[in-house]
């Protein structure tokens, strides 16, 4: 492994999450539920753990405020474009793997 310094680990980190939130932007085809069943986590999921970055910086972010970072829009207006009805099956799948914050 290369010796990086502290300022390269967190800034190339830093630009690993955004290319992320930003290939999740583009891809509204995947829908929470399935990235919560295959992987264990989900949008929702990336913006509560921004939000509690934010909080140990001492910068208070709520909840929305968080999301709409991810998002790039309001959760609700994402919600109302992108988010489809998850058949029965997606569903149980999630309850049994549900991760206790959710």
């Amino acid at each position: 492994m290369p010796d990086l310094t502290e300022d390269q680990k967190r800034d190339f980190e830093a630009a690993a999450f955004r290319t992320l939130v930003e290939h999740l932007r583009t891809r509204t085809d995947v829908q929470n539920i399935d990235l919560m069943n295959l992987a264990g986590f989900c949008r929702n999921c990336l913006s509560n753990w921004y939000r509690d970055a934010a909080g140990e910086a001492g910068v208070a972010l709520d909840k929305e405020e968080a999301r709409e970072i991810v998002y790039g829009m309001p959760y609700a207006e994402w919600r109302t474009k992108y988010q489809t009805e998850a058949p029965a099956e997606k569903q149980t799948a999630f309850e049994e793997n549900r991760p206790k914050d959710h």
